[in-house]
């Protein structure tokens, strides 16, 4: 509904803050209220109304009170922000519009790249020397020559750079010229390896047109290569392969005509290597392993990656390798970047209302979210706004995806809110604009380098959220630039170590004197029977253990749900998240409509039927679950500050119950309560820390409900340092699960992956550094609730409908912690009440 303004007949707008007050202002002259918080907006209306007949409405803004508040920046604070920069009218509309708190402006700029060696004073081939004159290419950055350099010595390398600085011709450069000199006909000399198929084909014309013009043969293999080119390849191998690591480890342990192609290989190259983190950097470690122990030669490792803190330590795990890093700076330009903190609306009110702005003015807009589901909720409320958008995130079908790139590519799509997929490499032709949701700084420069890659000037929005590390950066922005984010594996992942060194016995029998790091899991299997010893090899026992191979995916672990709409699958979802998405009644998102899950079989047959449901249709669901952990091994255990923590494996018992009705649009975190007929159930094996936290005796002293402000106390601080801690350990809590035992001071934080991703053991390694941070995030919101506020205390994954949650009790445990506070950690008693 339209309402007027009562002083200029212009229109009104209405929007609900972050601290549950109802804002109304008038888009045109500028008078503003806060009044209290109705669901009703027309009550809202008529309350601003009868104040306004009052004289109680500010006709000049009521701008001081909300800077004294902290909610807006004084003009004189953004102009100070602004100095001696000259923001042109669209980013200086942003920071001032009195709608958000400018956390943060600065111009972002990139000095001339250092130059290295003309290329004819660089010894290559002179075809290659040629074809770089051809394409505009007279001298190498000098990050370009190191790493040519070093790849032609044959040395393992890491090359980190930005987002189109020119990675890709630092390495294919010198496997050109290695091939030139060394390569034998009708072999693969070099694989080159992308995380995604869209990338790969992304890339491959580009890599293409480069070799053959050097008569160097490439070939792109993937799930999408028809017969004739697979047949081709295999009678006439390339010497540059183009693939992915789910084929390599498909086509090995299958022991295919194509793998026997692989024995020759001398380069791999890894392109994006920072992708491979959590479960599935554990299972490339262990392919990449594998792709050694079938190769003739000893193979060299290439990697290219973006800005981390910790590329090289990380890469040396990946590999199981030495190697040496080789630093590159991106492409010259300037961006102007703000960092805002929506104060008077929510995270996702802001993000469209910039992709808005900037589509008016034909600028080309990317919107990054970190959900999928985060990405539909923008796509349906920009397109409520007549923003010309479409969603890009994994989960929908590649071609719909690769329609979605052509379309911006080409101009007919003014915006995508896609999710990380697309920091990628994949050229989606020109962007001017780049908004995205809270995550590291490194990988928020990713992005950012997707803006103004022709040199144009380019625009980046950080949208802080309804979160707690949002309100702590929204203080402390200087922080954020410091937080980078550490990539981590696990390659002792019980379940991923397993099943890998099957494979090892697939792709070639296992002799005696190898891999003895393996030896208590190859143990294991021959007496499972799934190895068998014979002529002194260890060999697979095939009909045993061929179902468990095909339905293994190494991009995660457990099994999956297929979903369906019409009788025709459109997609999946791994167990155990899939029970919490797809149970009886759940709202599900797929390409920005919203579909009702009708039938939901599990564990039988492991699928959800979809039905469509009325575009006006008010909610989505959140599940409630419950969850119970076990401590089965302790691996590790310290002090921090004074608390016992322990890092362990443990055995979680998950069931969700029910679910929760949240009105769409709304950013409620606290919704309507369904109950499950049946409950669904799953357990699960992986890692994670525990540590027992003091009790909070002041509050507890001065507490009616003793039990329910400890308990409580105890489930808001297990929020706030998953929560609080994201960006310390590098952006992992959307991995983490946590659970708070009752009243014993007992919480747990977890994987969510099975078996475990390391995400974890970042935080057990940076844990004082979380301790604190949470102390601060909880002392510093200014909401008055007993239980908090999403900006502190709540958390959208909560299994528990964000209920049980004590914030003043939490301050005083943090508080207790990071004085130094002494505990030991003690065994979970039965009965205690587990909050998730």
């Amino acid at each position: 509904m339209k309402f007027s303004c009562p002083k200029c007949n212009s229109k009104i707008e209405i929007q609900r803050t972050f601290n549950k007050k109802m804002h109304v202002s008038c888009v045109k002259c500028g008078i503003e209220d806060i009044l209290e918080y109705s669901k009703n907006i027309d009550e809202v209306f008529l309350e601003f109304l009868s104040r306004f007949d009052q004289g109680l409405v500010s006709e000049t803004g009521i701008s001081e009170g909300l800077q004294d508040q902290g909610i807006v920046r004084a003009e004189s604070e953004i102009k100070n922000m602004i100095g001696k920069n000259n923001p042109d009218k669209i980013t200086e509309d942003i920071l001032f519009t009195k709608k958000d708190y400018v956390s943060d402006y600065k111009v972002l700029k990139n000095p001339e790249p250092k130059m290295g060696s003309k290329i004819e004073d660089f010894g290559l081939d002179d075809s290659i020397s040629d074809y770089l004159k051809e394409i505009k290419i007279e001298q190498l950055y000098q990050f370009q020559e190191e790493s040519i350099q070093e790849i032609l010595f044959g040395k393992n390398i890491v090359i980190e750079a930005p987002t189109a600085s020119g990675k890709t011709e630092a390495f294919l450069i010198p496997v050109i010229q290695r091939i030139k000199k060394d390569s034998v006909n009708g072999s693969v000399f070099a694989i080159f390896v992308y995380p995604t198929k869209a990338l790969s084909r992304d890339q491959y014309p580009k890599i293409q047109n480069f070799a053959e013009k050097i008569n160097v043969n490439v070939k792109i293999f993937d799930g999408d290569t028809n017969q004739i080119d697979r047949r081709d390849i295999i009678d006439n191998p390339p010497q540059i392969l183009v693939t992915n690591f789910d084929v390599i480890h498909y086509h090995l342990w299958h022991q295919t005509k194509f793998s026997s192609l692989l024995a020759s290989t001398r380069i791999l190259v890894v392109d994006e290597a920072h992708v491979y983190s959590g479960i599935f950097g554990s299972n490339v470690h262990y392919i990449i392993k594998r792709l050694k122990r079938i190769c003739n030669n000893k193979l060299q490792f290439v990697a290219a990656s973006a800005t981390l803190d910790d590329a090289k330590e990380f890469c040396q795990k990946l590999f199981g390798e030495k190697m040496q890093i080789i630093h590159g700076s991106g492409k010259k330009g300037q961006t102007d970047f703000v960092m805002l903190f929506p104060s008077l609306r929510t995270q996702r009110a802001l993000m469209v209302d910039l992709t808005k702005k900037l589509t008016e003015k034909n600028h080309k807009t990317m919107v990054f979210n970190n959900s999928h589901l985060n990405s539909e909720l923008l796509a349906i409320q920009a397109k409520k706004q007549k923003v010309n958008i479409k969603v890009h995130r994994a989960g929908l079908m590649a071609n719909y995806r690769t329609s979605v790139e052509k379309q911006f590519k080409e101009d007919k799509l003014q915006a995508i809110s896609c999710t990380p997929t697309l920091e990628l490499g994949i050229d989606v032709g020109n962007v001017d604009c780049v908004i995205s949701s809270t995550i590291p700084v490194n990988r928020l420069v990713q992005r950012i380098g997707r803006a103004a890659r022709k040199g144009q000037r380019g625009y980046a929005f950080l949208a802080l959220g309804n979160d707690p590390i949002s309100q702590y950066y929204k203080n402390h922005p200087d922080d954020y630039f410091e937080d980078i984010e550490k990539t981590y594996i696990d390659p002792k992942n019980p379940f991923v170590e397993e099943f890998q060194v099957l494979a090892m016995a697939c792709d070639r029998p296992i002799s005696k004197h190898e891999l003895k790091e393996h030896q208590e899991v190859i143990e294991h299997h021959i007496i499972k029977e799934n190895l068998v010893e014979k002529n002194n090899r260890i060999v697979p026992n095939f009909e045993k253990i061929n179902s468990l191979l095909n339905d293994y995916s190494i991009r995660g672990i457990g099994n999956s749900v297929d979903i369906f709409l019409n009788d025709r699958k459109v997609g999946d979802r791994v167990l155990p998240i899939a029970l919490e998405e797809l149970h009886k009644d759940a709202i599900y998102f797929l390409a920005g409509i919203r579909y009702k899950v009708k039938e939901f079989d599990y564990p039988k047959k492991n699928h959800a039927k979809l039905e469509k449901i009325p575009r006006d249709y008010p909610y989505y669901t959140k599940s409630l679950t419950e969850e119970w952990p076990t401590i089965e091994t302790v691996y590790d255990r310290r002090k921090a500050r004074g608390v016992e923590v322990a890092f362990c494996k443990l055995h979680i018992q998950k069931k969700v119950y029910g679910y929760v009705n949240i009105e769409l649009g709304q950013e409620v975190t606290q919704g309507e309560k369904v109950l499950l007929d049946d409950p669904l159930e799953y357990d699960f094996v992986t890692k994670g820390i525990v540590f027992h936290a003091p009790r909070p005796l002041k509050i507890i002293e001065e507490s009616e409900d003793e039990e329910y402000t400890e308990a409580s106390g105890y489930h808001a601080t297990e929020h706030v340092v998953i929560e609080g801690s994201n960006m310390i350990t590098g952006g992992v809590s959307q991995d983490l699960g946590g659970i708070s035992l009752g009243t014993s001071g007992l919480i747990f934080i977890y994987d969510g992956a099975i078996g475990g991703s390391g995400a974890s053991k970042a935080l057990y390694d940076r844990f004082e550094k979380a301790l604190e941070r949470s102390m601060h995030i909880v002392k510093e919101c200014p909401c008055q609730n007993e239980s908090g506020c999403p900006r502190c205390t709540f958390s959208y994954r909560c299994g528990n409908n964000n209920e049980y949650l004590h914030k003043y009790s939490s301050l005083e445990i943090l508080e207790r912690i990071n004085n130094g506070e002494e505990t030991e950690l003690i065994d979970p008693s039965e009965g205690d009440r587990p909050l998730v």
